[in-house]
């Protein structure tokens, strides 16, 4: 097997990750996190079973740059057979640290297959899952969970131990149950539980949006690195203000102008990945997270959101940011 990354980053104590966040976490984005200072970085999630039927699209979430690594694949499914085949065909080959197994989307078109979180409730399939994966992968296996399904089954701590038993080499837990989704507040007590019983590597996540969070996540759980979802949207620069303040330097937030010129590198990387009109399409999300709570942030959210083109884009932010 490969050099274990998860091993390599966390006893550095620099394990700060982009989250695989459905729909956010393509190419671009993630390129632009380990700029700005993540460690590591995790692609959206890529259906096993479509990658066994040569899914055109699914395939293409694979691609991956040197830019952005060290990368992880996450694959999300039911069928132990299906990601041992993707593993096999896809991964072992490719350019990726390391492959993910989502155990924790609260989706219920995902759950209502018995994938994503549902697996939280039949740890007898999970534990074929990762087993299935460990046969065959010549990468480190790392299994992202929740609390539990809801408030009456919090099952993370065992379930991440038995997930350990089974071969993975690391464990992601966001302390939200399946019925919570992104609602209500995060459980760090939930990942100091998990980090009690595992031996592996444990990664914190869920609701850091500041230094100081991702400081208190750290001191609360103990956990052995930091995984970013939600709070690196629109802010990327998160990632290098938590590595400045590891290393008692200076940093501050970034002005307009820096946000301009970073939607816009944004952009061209997005118009290189896929066509203009795709791309834009796909960015509306990105630029009403960058300009939030700026002046005149409603008006660029009305306006972008009619924009088909790279430069209708821009010409609406220059109009507004730089009145």
């Amino acid at each position: 097997m490969a050099d274990n990354i998860f091993q390599t980053l966390t006893a550095q104590q620099n394990f700060i990750a982009l989250a695989p966040l459905a729909g956010v976490s393509d190419l671009p984005f993630r390129t632009i996190c380990r700029s700005h200072g993540a460690t590591i970085v995790y692609t959206e999630m890529v259906s096993a079973k479509a990658l066994c039927y040569q899914n055109k699209k699914s395939a293409e979430m694979l691609a991956t740059t040197a830019q952005e690594a060290p990368c992880v694949v996450q694959l999300f499914g039911s069928q132990p057979q299906s990601f041992a085949h993707a593993v096999k065909d896809y991964i072992n080959d490719s350019d990726f640290a390391a492959v993910d197994i989502n155990m924790g989307c609260p989706v219920p078109k995902v759950t209502k297959n018995k994938e994503g979180s549902a697996l939280m409730r039949n740890e007898e399939l999970a534990f074929e899952i990762v087993s299935a994966v460990k046969d065959v992968s010549q990468k480190p296996v790392s299994v992202k969970i929740r609390a539990g399904w809801d408030n009456d089954n919090i099952n993370a701590p065992s379930f991440a131990l038995k997930m350990q038993q089974a071969g993975a080499d690391m464990i992601i837990v966001h302390p939200r149950t399946k019925e919570q989704g992104f609602s209500g507040k995060s459980d760090w007590s939930v990942i100091a539980a998990v980090k009690d019983v595992c031996t592996v590597p444990v990664i914190a996540n869920g609701d850091i949006f500041s230094v100081e969070d991702a400081a208190n996540i750290l001191t609360q759980t103990h956990a052995d690195g930091i995984m970013i979802g939600r709070g690196a949207m629109g802010n990327p620069w998160l990632f290098g203000q938590i590595v400045s303040e590891r290393a008692h330097k200076r940093h501050s937030s970034p002005g307009p102008e820096e946000i301009f010129a970073q939607i816009q590198t944004h952009l061209d990387m997005a118009c290189a990945h896929t066509h203009e009109k795709a791309a834009v399409a796909a960015m509306r999300k990105h630029l009403f997270w960058y300009t939030k709570g700026l002046a005149n942030s409603a008006k660029i959210r009305k306006e972008i959101s009619l924009a088909t083109t790279q430069t209708a884009a821009t010409d609406i932010l220059k109009k507004y940011l730089f009145p």
